[in-house]
């Protein structure tokens, strides 16, 4: 399913947390929200869900607004950062309701899943621990088989194991039935694993929209060891956009075609010299510094 957001704003009063967001998700993808607490990531998401009705702009799934359209509701499924349950609610009441809900509902994936958790169906959900809630939460909403799944920091609370057999669960959709995930998160190195494109949210407005794909094959780490370190034009010529000089070790970052950049290098004849990926943090830390942001203002570990 195609999701659209198209100069969307959102206003508490005279706080403006939804500022002018323009956005558009290929469908059978997962896209990373990313921003620190505070950048107006959960209202955005809420607002997708159509909880929040925009003060001006759309959402729209498929060309159909969400806001007040059970039926296109019934195709999408919102996992809260803290997982809500109905007051002394078990797994298998959630489960009644969810299927009232969901047309695609599938049981038997509900009780392959209750059972690979080893979560007991007839206990009370609120009693549970944060994880395991959270746990129940994924048991349902995969079960509910949806076409738009929004995540609000959905691995909060999960060990490493069940943290990577969620995100296996999540993927396996995506390729098989065209699911498209949108989770927000102020985890950078998290997203980068699973994630096809990512944009960054800062003060209600989206800075940084992009790829994955297109982002590492536009950017690299060079190092390389010189006889007698070059003049500006070698740096202008390969296409960096920072620079640290240790002695003869030159460190770059390179921005552009980096196709080119061995051929390049050679022609300086350099002692040794290495090409390196870039993680997705480094990357948007000389993205954002381009712009006038500094990444550790808008990102937390």
């Amino acid at each position: 399913m195609k999701v659209y957001v198209r100069n969307v704003d959102k206003s508490f009063g005279a706080k403006k947390a939804v500022s002018n967001v323009d956005l558009y998700i290929t469908p059978g993808t997962m896209h990373g929200l990313l921003g620190s607490n505070g950048a107006g990531k959960t209202t955005f998401m809420k607002t997708l869900m159509g909880i929040y009705k925009p003060d001006s702009g759309e959402v729209m799934f498929d060309e159909k607004s969400v806001y007040e359209n059970t039926e296109m509701k019934s195709e999408v499924i919102f996992i809260q950062d803290i997982p809500f349950f109905f007051a002394s609610a078990t797994l298998n009441k959630m489960a009644e309701f969810y299927r009232g809900i969901y047309p695609r509902w599938s049981e038997k994936r509900f009780q392959q899943l209750t059972r690979h958790f080893k979560l007991d169906p007839n206990q009370n959900l609120n009693a549970l621990s944060k994880g395991m809630r959270r746990q129940a939460s994924f048991i349902l909403a995969i079960s509910s088989r949806p076409k738009v799944m929004l995540l609000d920091e959905p691995f909060d609370g999960l060990d490493p194991i069940i943290r990577q057999q969620v995100k296996n669960l999540l993927l396996q959709d995506i390729a098989s039935h065209n699911m498209t995930v949108i989770a927000s998160s102020h985890n950078l190195r998290e997203m980068e694993d699973i994630c096809d494109s990512v944009s960054i949210m800062h003060h209600g407005e989206l800075l940084f929209n992009r790829d994955l794909s297109e982002i590492k094959g536009s950017h690299c780490k060079l190092q390389i060891a010189f006889n007698q370190l070059p003049d500006d034009d070698f740096f202008e010529e390969v296409g960096a956009v920072h620079k640290t000089v240790r002695g003869r070790i030159v460190t770059c970052i390179i921005k552009g075609d980096i196709l080119d950049v061995e051929k390049k290098v050679t022609k300086y004849n350099p002692l040794m010299y290495d090409i390196l990926p870039l993680t997705l943090e480094e990357i948007f830390t000389y993205e954002m510094g381009e712009k006038g942001y500094e990444i550790s203002n808008i990102i937390v570990e």
